[in-house]
């Protein structure tokens, strides 16, 4: 049995309600975040709500609470669940609105907790097919609920037999996944599109932390025509935490398997969150 915290009170999975005149129904208005614990301890919670903070500044929707105050409703709610390792998602809708369109002040928090599933075992031992789809994210610094270009891009993927979908500009050039931050290996050099024009993964964040430790990392485009030249991609999230990639559309990347600098960075992902949160000694 799932808790959730809405709008303050505490409730059972099945009893959670949001009425139908909020702006997260009538307009799709609102932001979430998502992580998931290690070790029972929230990932990098506060770099989660300070990302929650600026996704609020970037659509002009006020917080009704802050962010400490969020930190502790995430940690009682934590608390009144009962998983091994739990997903923790935290959204902020709209609220009510005289108009149903301009927001008031009556914003909502939800905070959702849910087990941790693994995901399937040979995305990890044999890699994962990808595509790609010319969709360029509106607004990508913000976190919000609006996921229609995102859902028709992984309905593609699927239909495609593929696990995911990456988007890619005009130009060609690919930017990150509808769930996920997307990376390439040539050589030894580590390569991911610049933050500015994606959504700044906490994952993604952490895994260029512990790569420049082993390895050059260059923070530039990366186009469609590089395909063929890459000998290894990764996907970075919440969720997939490191996925290794076997093709992109019909272009198979190096071996078409996960290759040994991948692996070297699932390595140290693993290591960095086995110890996450444990006391030292």
């Amino acid at each position: 049995m799932n808790i959730f915290s809405v709008d303050g009170q505490f409730v059972e999975e099945s009893e959670a309600r949001l009425p139908v005149t909020d702006l997260a129904v009538l307009r799709g208005y609102g932001i979430f975040d998502f992580l998931r614990t290690y070790n029972g301890v929230p990932f990098h919670l506060e770099d989660h709500l300070r990302r929650l903070a600026r996704s609020a500044r970037l659509i002009g929707l006020p917080l009704s609470h802050s962010v400490g105050a969020i930190a502790g409703i995430v940690r009682e709610t934590l608390a009144r669940n009962n998983h091994p390792e739990s997903n923790i998602r935290i959204v902020v809708t709209g609220g009510e609105s005289l108009d149903g369109i301009s927001p008031g002040d009556s914003q909502r928090l939800l905070v959702m907790i849910t087990p941790v599933r693994p995901m399937p075992a040979e995305w990890y031992t044999e890699g994962i097919p990808i595509i790609t789809c010319h969709v360029e994210r509106f607004m990508p610094g913000a976190k919000s609920i609006n996921y229609i270009p995102a859902i028709l891009c992984r309905n593609e993927a699927r239909s495609r037999g593929a696990v995911e979908a990456v988007y890619a500009d005009r130009e060609g050039y690919l930017l990150e996944g509808t769930t996920s931050n997307f990376f390439v290996f040539r050589g030894d050099t580590l390569i991911t599109p610049p933050c500015e024009r994606v959504l700044p993964g906490i994952t993604r964040e952490v895994i260029l932390e512990l790569a420049r430790k082993e390895f050059e990392v260059l923070e530039r485009r990366v186009h469609k025509d590089e395909l063929c030249l890459l000998d290894e991609a990764f996907l970075t999230s919440s969720v997939k935490e490191v996925a290794p990639v076997a093709a992109v559309d019909v272009v198979r990347i190096g071996s078409g398997r996960p290759g040994g600098r991948t692996l070297r960075v699932m390595e140290l992902f693993r290591e960095y969150t086995s110890a996450y949160g444990r006391s030292p000694g």
